[in-house]
């Protein structure tokens, strides 16, 4: 049983969508891809890369659920960060397999071999987490031949987020679960079309914060702001410019996002110098994801412009490839 599910990128909205701002985003030609196989004996082996795999029984995993339980009630009352929750990231597809497994009030006839492969860079704002446990779900529900609503899907990978990234705004879920480009707000998303000019990936680095770090510390300073008012224009800008195939407008909007994100704190100074080179030849960059609120790295950047900037990436040690949108989702491969 195979499942693939894209990655994300926000296109405008970032961290104004946790206070209820709109924002637009666009699965793209990233994912993550999670394959499901039968074994011998009774342990759940996870095959999560060439370098990482470990096998646990069902025992182990439920003790695990519970460990990761009890520190997320103790982040919400506020006696530790977000970070402190999941001991490691893997925990989080651990957590997933068996919080759906009992969910579902399902038993095993054998061991199994989740093995996982993906495209998606980790921990650069594209929805890896997300989409990684929707693939995830999606195998293990083909698998145990239940027929899930995608609602389902939705409030599962959602309650799974939550254990990374705090309070998740549902964005990262919907897009990898339905594809496409989509105006999102409170939880509920609209199709909208794609981009259709040139688009380019933007590697700057993983950042030193966490997302849930990041939203925090903009929480702190920001979260009785009004800014996230003029988020919500900028995004309903570009809503309009997709629907309208405007392509200079869109330019101009991506650049006010851009700014918006400075002023908040999370563009490092090193990927804000290199946004300006970009601008001053008529392109266009932002962040994608939560940014960083320490370090020089910021995960990754959405460039539009005619040509690709290999020289100027080069110059600054980022890596660029061409992007493209994902219109299908989550679905079985």
């Amino acid at each position: 049983m195979r499942a693939v599910a894209p990655g994300k990128i926000i296109v405008s909205g970032e961290h104004a969508v946790v206070y209820g701002a709109p924002a637009v985003g666009l699965a793209v030609d990233r994912s993550a891809v999670f394959e499901l196989m039968p074994q011998a004996g009774e342990k759940i082996a996870f095959d999560l890369s060439a370098a990482e795999s470990s096998s646990y029984t069902l025992l182990a995993l439920r003790d695990l659920k519970k460990r990761v339980e009890r520190k997320y009630t103790q982040f919400q009352q506020g006696e530790i960060g977000i970070g402190y929750v999941l001991n490691a990231p893997a925990d989080l597809f651990r957590f997933a397999f068996i919080h759906a497994l009992d969910g579902l009030h399902r038993s095993l006839d054998s061991g199994l071999v989740m093995k996982l492969r993906s495209t998606i860079p980790m921990g650069c704002g594209m929805g890896s987490s997300a989409a990684t446990v929707l693939s995830e779900l999606r195998a293990l529900g083909h698998y145990l031949r239940v027929d899930f609503k995608p609602d389902w899907y939705y409030e599962y990978s959602l309650e799974v987020e939550r254990l990374q990234h705090g309070y998740p705004s549902g964005i990262d879920s919907y897009m990898a679960l339905h594809g496409g480009c989509a105006y999102f707000k409170e939880g509920v998303g609209e199709k909208i079309p794609m981009p259709t000019l040139p688009m380019f990936l933007v590697e700057t680095g993983m950042p030193q914060a966490s997302t849930g770090e990041c939203v925090e510390a903009v929480r702190a300073k920001f979260g009785a702001s009004s800014i996230w008012q003029d988020f919500g224009g900028v995004t309903e800008q570009i809503r309009s410019q997709l629907v309208a195939g405007e392509s200079v407008g869109l330019r101009e909007s991506i650049r006010e996002n851009h700014r918006l994100l400075v002023e908040i704190g999370v563009v490092p100074e090193q990927v804000a110098a290199f946004v300006r080179e970009i601008e001053q030849v008529g392109g266009a960059a932002k962040i994608c994801g939560a940014g960083s609120v320490a370090g020089d790295a910021a995960g990754v950047l959405l460039v539009l412009a005619d040509e690709p900037p290999v020289a100027l990436c080069e110059q600054y040690g980022y890596r660029i490839s061409s992007l493209r949108g994902d219109p299908l989702g989550t679905r079985l491969v």
